[in-house]
């Protein structure tokens, strides 16, 4: 029987080898994979803590009108720090913008962000949208002028020349707008040559490349088209300013900074839009023109007739015996 068993024996000593290796040698083998444990994900939301609501009870967070107005105050004042927060590019730190009771504000966010803007950087921004807002006035008071004119209100002033004076204004207020773009636009170019943040490469320049490009755009179309896409070229810049100083592009002041001064473009944009839709017409604009029939209708009354077609009864008699024609053709007299 050993002699029978003997090479089966023998198989089964080689099959197993390898698994008798593995045993002996513990250093060669894999080490088994370890389990993570699952992680809570936990969001500023669920980390919220409320001071009126009951979670025991199961009671209705406002139960009296005190707890109402207690809880509408509590989301008011998050919203406020949140937009803050936006404004701010949420590049803020919680110590330096809590009031006295421990919770950040709107007025902390704001005036620690606008504190830090340099003062020559501050006084100087806002000086150079003093002619923007002088240009945007400008226009507003033109289209009433030229209101008036067309109407035949007694400005001293022809409706011709009414309508050419607010599309220079127009104009001006064009060529203005898309330098300052420009300009916003090329301090990411001096920032990246700066170093400010590290290297960013193309990327930054690409940012302080693209308002350039869309100012010039402008400088071809149409003045109130052109005074829809800087308002889109502004706003959309001010969005990347914003995520520019999260990342550390910018200092920290620079989105709160920026914010300010497309408010007061861009309210100076919808005034110029809103008083020429309002007033009008404007000489030929396709956005906001109105019926320059009533512009041709108010010149004809100090204009002669010439030529053209003449309504009416007529009629024709001889011409003078000094005229170079044989016949006049004239309105007839009707008594």
């Amino acid at each position: 029987m050993n002699s029978f068993f003997r090479p089966l024996r023998r198989t089964c000593v080689y099959r197993s080898y390898p698994m008798i290796a593995r045993a002996t040698l513990p250093v060669l083998r894999r080490p088994m994979p370890l389990v993570k444990p699952e992680q809570i994900l936990t969001t500023t939301f669920m980390l919220q803590k409320r001071l009126v609501a009951s979670t025991v009870t199961n009671r209705p967070a406002s139960q009296t009108l005190e707890h109402a107005a207690t809880n509408v105050k509590e989301e008011l004042g998050g919203t406020a720090s949140d937009v803050a927060k936006i404004i701010a590019g949420a590049n803020v730190t919680t110590d330096s913008v809590s009031d006295a009771t421990g919770t950040e504000s709107f007025f902390g966010i704001t005036t620690k962000n606008l504190h830090a803007v340099p003062t020559p950087i501050l006084m100087l921004g806002l000086a150079g949208g003093i002619p923007y807002v002088g240009a945007s006035i400008t226009t507003v008071y033109l289209a009433y002028e030229a209101n008036l004119a067309i109407h035949g209100v007694a400005i001293g002033i022809d409706p011709g020349v009414a309508l050419t004076v607010l599309d220079q204004a127009l104009n001006l207020q064009v060529t203005y707008g898309s330098v300052m773009l420009s300009f916003l636009g090329a301090l990411h170019w001096g920032m990246e040559i700066a170093g400010y943040g590290g290297q960013k490469g193309y990327a930054r320049l690409a940012l302080g490349t693209a308002p350039m490009l869309i100012a010039w755009s402008t400088l071809g179309m149409q003045p109130t088209i052109a005074l829809v896409t800087q308002w889109v070229g502004f706003t959309g810049l001010w969005l990347a300013d914003s995520k520019a100083t999260t990342a550390g592009w910018t200092p920290k002041w620079y989105s709160q900074y920026r914010f300010y001064l497309s408010i007061l473009v861009g309210t100076c944009i919808i005034g110029s839009l809103a008083g020429c839709s309002y007033w009008g017409p404007v000489a030929g604009h396709g956005l906001l023109s109105h019926d320059l029939d009533l512009l041709r209708e108010e010149r004809m009354k100090y204009m002669s007739e010439q030529n053209g077609m003449v309504h009416g009864n007529i009629e024709a008699v001889p011409a003078s015996e000094s005229a170079d024609h044989y016949t006049v053709i004239h309105k007839r007299k009707i008594d």
